[in-house]
């Protein structure tokens, strides 16, 4: 396997992981949060789906000084809606990782618009892998203080 492989086979597995974590969700739990700081289970989806469209943006070296989300003034409906919502950015996000070489990965500079910091591409991409695996067990920890029986994601 190629590192872009390998990086795509990261992504994929954070994802399914992550539809298994949030299908768990009832309905009824949608607006639930641990505290009034802190995002509903419902916008942390969305944060972690909506963010590969930006994400798509910073590795392609695109402007993020404009950004607008697709999300934009989106109605929270339900995760299958969320999740559906988001395959295309999904697949878009992903086939721009695929054309990138080894070379590429090692030696492409991507500047995170946050906070200005040059990442070579490669590691920068595990970066946003991390991002979302985060958010999994946050989700988990949500599901859990909720007393709602947590999916086997350790297959």
């Amino acid at each position: 396997m190629t590192q872009t492989e390998f990086i795509i086979l990261n992504f994929n597995e954070i994802r399914r992981k992550s539809i298994k974590i949030w299908k768990a969700l009832p309905e009824s739990h949608y607006n639930w949060k641990p505290d009034k700081y802190a995002m509903t289970a419902l916008e942390m989806i969305r944060h972690v789906l909506q963010a590969d469209y930006g994400w798509n943006i910073i590795i392609n070296q695109g402007d993020m000084t404009n950004y607008k989300t697709p999300w934009e003034n989106k109605p929270f409906v339900s995760v299958n809606d969320e999740i559906e919502f988001a395959e295309p950015y999904r697949k878009k996000f992903l086939e721009s990782i695929y054309k990138f070489s080894e070379k590429d990965l090692n030696e492409n500079k991507v500047i995170h618009p946050g906070n200005g910091e040059a990442k070579n591409l490669g590691e920068y991409l595990l970066r946003i892998a991390y991002h979302e695996s985060v958010h999994a067990g946050q989700f988990l920890s949500y599901l859990r203080t909720m007393k709602i029986n947590r999916p086997e994601i350790w297959d």
